[in-house]
């Protein structure tokens, strides 16, 4: 997640991508609890006591830095599973492995601030519902993770010259190879495609880019595009519509048609 976007209003903990803020928290408190296990008299160092009031402070912290609350719940239970974990025998080359991958699936979000999501079946039904009919009309998804919209796209419209753009390894591979001849996916930063060839821009991302990416897609974008975000709004500007999905989320469908 990228702090000090374009148009986004600064919150407390913003100077740090949301992921550095959260694991950072772990540090500190890591060491004042440690600490305090050797200066107070009489106490012992339970382990797993210790990673339960670690990751209690470590929520607390988060929700006064007002990190996304997925992370709080992340620094609630991250250490306490670990140390169950190991206790139990489990080897920690399996956690330093779970540690690769999600770094590889994950690397963009560190910059960009938008996490990885999954579009559900019914979004991608939605979507591929809401672009016009015309002969090669493109279609880019940003951020297009593990190809999921793109490949729906692709069995329901293959009228359609579909584009994606993937700024994590392991999930651009994924894609790469999932849509092999289906779909032109290449790896980068989003910021860094020019959306000027292309008819509809579909963006599943996170509220912190709204702001800069509508400026792009408005600067880019020729008048009469479709812009599509999956729940995320943007700041200040209504869409033309909105499409509920009703699925395991709740989310929706808002459209923008380009000024």
């Amino acid at each position: 997640m990228r702090a000090g976007v374009e148009g986004a209003t600064p919150t407390p903990g913003s100077r740090w991508p949301p992921a550095v803020s959260a694991l950072g928290l772990h540090l500190p408190l890591w060491a004042a609890l440690l600490a305090a296990t050797h200066v107070l008299p009489g106490a012992a160092p339970d382990r797993l006591g210790l990673a339960w009031v670690e990751g209690g402070l470590a929520f607390v912290l988060s929700r006064a830095l007002r990190l996304p609350p997925w992370w709080a719940w992340i620094n609630l239970f991250f250490f306490p599973l670990l140390v169950v974990l190991l206790e139990h025998g489990f080897a920690p080359a399996w956690a330093l492995a779970a540690l690769a991958v999600l770094a590889l699936t994950s690397l963009g979000s560190v910059r960009s601030r938008v996490p990885l999501f999954l579009s559900s079946d019914r979004a991608v039904a939605a979507l591929a519902a809401s672009i016009p009919e015309r002969p090669d009309l493109r279609v880019i998804d940003l951020g297009c993770g593990w190809g999921g919209p793109l490949a729906g796209l692709a069995r329901r419209r293959p009228d359609l010259v579909l584009h994606g753009v993937e700024a994590a390894p392991l999930n651009w591979l994924i894609a790469r190879l999932r849509l092999d001849g289906l779909a032109r996916v290449r790896l980068g930063n989003l910021w860094a495609v020019d959306l000027a060839p292309y008819d509809v821009v579909y963006a599943y991302l996170s509220p912190a880019p709204m702001s800069r990416l509508w400026a792009k897609a408005c600067r880019e974008m020729r008048p009469g595009s479709l812009f599509i975000s999956n729940s995320f709004e943007v700041p200040g500007v209504a869409p033309e519509r909105v499409i509920p999905l009703d699925d395991l989320t709740q989310s929706k469908l808002l459209i923008w048609r380009i000024p």
